[in-house]
């Protein structure tokens, strides 16, 4: 049996490309409880850039007491095999975390600041403004020595213990990013309530405020089930760049019943449904959640790989031999 692919139909104004930002090993795996294994974790990345990802999160260089799941870092990016071209990022809290991400041999790094205090406080141990300072310092580290810095604004569209969120606090923090260097700023709906009108409102103040749409990015969580029609209004927009997670996995944990990011496999049947590129493959993609969904004894939160699984779709495993750079 084949495996399925969307009926294409274009619609006009849409980006003709667009980057999916595979979050997985990083954000997805950080959230989950069990523990996954270095070499599962190489494995996973492998897989992606086998399936055609070029734009992959694949660590994150925290102190192993914050997050454990993480703990194995420089042993998971030793073990990588990065094809010519694509991207390994790691994720650093500050300037010993991008030492150490330097140190492994990582090339691009991305920072994290909070819109909102009480997430900041909980989350980034310190204050906003501290945040913004401590990644503002990252940028200018990291830049000086030539290492590209991705930022991610986290609780943009709502905060659990706030609730509803300041834009001025979503621009001032976005344009400290910018302006300090980060060449991507993805505005991050943490616990996933963001509804398109509200999508479309923040793309709108970040853009007023001089944040290019070629520096916007959207990194969802689907908590309400709204993160395609999110994506589908930035598109819109011009917004070109969208994080994904395959299978679904991860979650946040200061949000009660909130759901993981948005999976992979489900941004990418829509993307090629619109006839947009995005230089994955489906199948390998989905073949890649029910690998690790069969490791971890899980059911994929994915509804294709979910889909592929219940027609009894066995989706053809990626190839292995990827070119290092």
């Amino acid at each position: 049996m084949s495996v399925p692919a969307p009926t294409v139909i274009r619609q006009d104004g849409l980006p003709s490309r667009v980057t999916v930002f595979e979050v997985g090993p990083r954000d997805g795996l950080q959230a989950e409880t069990d523990i996954i294994p270095a070499d599962i974790k190489t494995q996973l990345c492998r897989r992606l850039y086998a399936a055609g990802s070029r734009d992959l999160e694949v660590t994150s260089f925290v102190p192993p007491t914050w997050i454990p799941q993480l703990a194995d870092a420089e042993e998971v990016v030793a073990g990588l095999e990065v094809p010519e071209g694509a991207r390994a990022v790691g994720l650093v809290p500050n300037l010993r975390g991008l030492q150490r991400a330097i140190d492994a041999g990582i090339r691009e790094v991305s920072v994290v600041v909070s819109a909102t205090e009480s997430f900041a406080q909980a989350n980034l141990n310190t204050t906003r403004a501290g945040a913004i300072d401590r990644a503002v310092e990252v940028i200018g580290a990291a830049t000086a020595q030539g290492i590209l810095v991705r930022g991610y604004v986290s609780m943009v569209f709502g905060d659990p213990w706030e609730g509803s969120v300041s834009p001025d606090a979503v621009v001032e923090a976005a344009a400290a990013l910018h302006q300090a260097g980060a060449r991507t700023i993805a505005l991050s709906d943490t616990i996933g309530v963001a509804t398109p009108g509200h999508t479309v409102g923040v793309i709108e103040e970040a853009l007023a405020v001089g944040i290019p749409v070629s520096a916007i990015a959207l990194h969802l969580h689907d908590t309400y089930g709204q993160s395609l029609a999110n994506v589908h209004a930035a598109l819109q927009y011009g917004v070109a760049e969208f994080d994904a997670s395959v299978g679904g996995l991860g979650r946040c944990p200061y949000a009660k019943g909130a759901t993981g990011n948005l999976a992979t496999e489900d941004l990418v049947w829509m993307l090629h449904g619109l006839g947009i590129e995005t230089g994955l493959d489906l199948g390998a993609l989905a073949a890649t959640t029910l690998w690790l969904s069969r490791i971890r004894n899980v059911r994929p939160a994915s509804n294709v790989a979910r889909a592929f699984a219940a027609a009894g779709i066995d989706a053809p495993e990626p190839a292995q031999e990827v070119t290092p750079a």
